[in-house]
């Protein structure tokens, strides 16, 4: 899969192909279904399936500040695409001077005279351009002047953790948010991950004889509510069961938020440096401040037997 950083980087020979639009952060299954449908119209018309996408989030530009938390990083996601069959993604550089282009000069200066769209496939409520004015009737009305044919995918709803609702990124937040990793899971299609560099923490877990890997999180990263889940650690081309510990550490009066994963029954493990991931299955319970050590090594215990299970279930 070719990845392009800015119109620049679009090759000059570059023919037709079937286009998306979006932030698609967390390429849940909502994105999954339209940039599906991308690919297989792609395929039709024999032509490159292409996702256009946006960095920094189009909201730190327009209301500096106000950055949602990611739930995937730029990189994941173009695998996660890539593992959809699409062709290229193209990630623009969203300043304050492209957001001020007007939907028209948009579709003009992105859609055909670089990517030569023969087709684009957006959701029902795909909004572009200047004061995001334009939508998909417009961008339909514009497509019979440039050649280009518009597709609109209905996105599914959701089972019961989003109500009924359509699948969203900004539901998908709130869950990870209240430590729902199970609901989101359900939206995502895959386990919510966090990813980082194994940084050299405090020690303590090694101390109490369970080591863990303290990941330094990317910015802006989605982190899940405070307190003990079950999981996986992926390091070195590894999946392994991990318990994980989310919080300040409020046992030695911790102040800092921080992302820990123990592999369970993993002996020797040094990944300082290393980039990992870390994949939340389920919520096991909260963060808690315990009587004595003696007491907190008890709950650990219990934490890594609940945590094989529920892996084991998986």
């Amino acid at each position: 899969m070719q990845r392009w950083h800015g119109l620049e980087d679009i090759p000059q020979d570059w023919g037709r192909s079937v286009v998306t639009i979006g932030s698609y952060d967390g390429v849940h299954r909502g994105h999954q279904l339209i940039i599906g449908r991308a690919v297989e119209r792609a395929r039709q018309l024999g032509v490159p399936a292409v996702v256009v996408t946006f960095e920094p989030h189009p909201s730190e530009v327009v209301r500096p500040g106000s950055h949602p938390p990611l739930l995937a990083p730029h990189h994941r996601r173009a695998e996660l695409m890539a593992g959809l069959g699409v062709d290229a993604v193209l990630v623009l550089p969203f300043t304050a001077e492209f957001s001020q282009l007007s939907p028209a000069d948009f579709v003009v200066k992105v859609l055909v005279d670089k990517l030569h769209a023969r087709a684009v496939i957006e959701g029902p409520n795909f909004r572009f351009g200047h004061r995001a004015a334009g939508n998909v009737d417009f961008l339909t009305e514009l497509g019979s002047t440039y050649d280009y044919e518009v597709e609109v995918v209905d996105l599914f709803v959701t089972g019961e953790a989003g109500g009924g609702k359509p699948f969203s990124s900004t539901l998908t937040r709130r869950l990870v948010a209240e430590g729902d990793v199970a609901g989101a899971a359900e939206i995502l299609g895959r386990p919510h991950r966090v990813e980082g560099t194994v940084v050299r923490g405090a020690q303590r877990g090694r101390e109490l004889g369970y080591p863990t890997a303290n990941v330094d999180t990317l910015p802006h990263t989605a982190v899940p509510a405070d307190g003990v889940y079950a999981g996986w650690l992926l390091a070195d081309g590894e999946r392994m069961p991990a318990a994980i510990s989310v919080g300040t550490n409020p046992q030695f009066d911790g102040k800092e938020r921080t992302v820990e994963a123990y592999a369970i029954d993993r002996i020797g493990l040094d990944l300082y440096g290393q980039h990992v991931g870390i994949d939340f299955l389920a919520y096991v319970r909260g963060q808690l401040k315990f009587s004595s050590i003696e007491e907190l090594l008890e709950a650990m215990a219990v934490d890594v037997q609940r945590c094989r299970e529920l892996i084991a279930e998986a």
